[in-house]
């Protein structure tokens, strides 16, 4: 049977096939041999050995679209951010790490921010014009008020999406939320998620339903910038790429050149200043990393 791998602990692996549950599973040990490590995320085909304790081998692991480094899972199709409007706030520098982290992976990224119920509206806007035209879809919800969800359970919806922010914005909340509707048999992990704070301690596959997984990762509070070119920092600015072409020099940093585009774009408000500033401060730190 084929199925995917939700949960990796030690050498055991637990597999959910659709409309049948998940089995927890060993790997043969030819995928040792070949120094092949089973990831959460890969799609596999297992061998029942005990239907009634739903226990199997992992015999074969299905070529992957892609695998990410951290955290280190296979075949993810996108990444959900999710940062709280206030309690705590939220630190915009952090999101763009973030989004760096996801954009150097090539992975298609939706911004969610939680908590609407606690803030003004003018506050909403604020923080939607300074991510109107980063290239990412953003939504806003209130897992309290159950606002916003069927929006993002449509986003979610046929997709593996890994989901990442720091502690306490409310991601367990909102996963529970997604599960409501769940009544699929899903065997060991068929419980919601019910985590105190800083509780999530490993990489899992939770299934929405048949079609539809999210990776729950530990929360963080800091993320160190991806290594990358200083050069490739500007690809996960997408509203840098209208005025670029209008730069005097060509491979423009947009620090220190003059007759610059996108700094232009800047003082006349058609960038945000705060995007900017994110921009130049993590443009200095890779400077910084090239230097040792």
């Amino acid at each position: 049977m084929r199925g995917r791998i939700t949960r990796g602990i030690a050498s055991f692996y637990y597999v959910h096939i659709p409309h049948q549950g998940v089995y927890e599973c060993k790997a043969k040990g030819i995928f040792r041999k070949e120094k092949i490590q089973p990831l959460v995320g890969d799609e596999v085909e297992i061998d029942i050995l005990d239907e009634e304790n739903r226990t199997g081998n992992v015999i074969t692991i299905y070529p992957r679209q892609n695998q990410l480094i951290r955290p280190l899972v296979a075949n993810v199709d996108q990444a959900l951010i999710i940062f709280a409007l206030i309690k705590p706030e939220p630190s915009l520098n952090l999101l763009d790490r973030i989004m760096v982290q996801y954009t150097v992976q090539e992975l298609p990224i939706i911004i969610c921010f939680n908590k609407t119920d606690l803030v003004e509206r003018e506050e909403v806007d604020r923080i939607r014009n300074i991510y109107s035209n980063c290239g990412c879809e953003v939504i806003f919800v209130s897992a309290k008020k159950k606002q916003g969800i069927e929006m993002l359970t449509k986003v979610l919806h046929g997709k593996m999406t890994a989901v990442a922010g720091p502690s306490g914005v409310g991601k367990s909340s909102l996963i529970n939320l997604l599960q409501e509707n769940v009544s699929m048999e899903i065997g060991c992990i068929s419980q919601k998620v019910d985590r105190g704070k800083h509780t999530t301690r490993h990489t899992e596959l939770i299934p929405i339903d048949e079609e539809t997984y999210i990776m729950d990762t530990p929360g963080f509070s800091s993320v160190e910038v991806p290594f990358v070119e200083k050069e490739q920092l500007v690809t996960a600015y997408n509203e840098f790429l209208e005025y670029e072409p209008q730069c005097r020099f060509g491979g423009c940093a947009h620090i220190n050149e003059p007759n610059c585009a996108v700094k232009d774009a800047v003082s006349e408000g058609k960038i945000s200043r705060i995007r900017y500033e994110n921009y130049v401060s993590l443009y200095e730190v890779l400077v910084e990393r090239r230097r040792y």
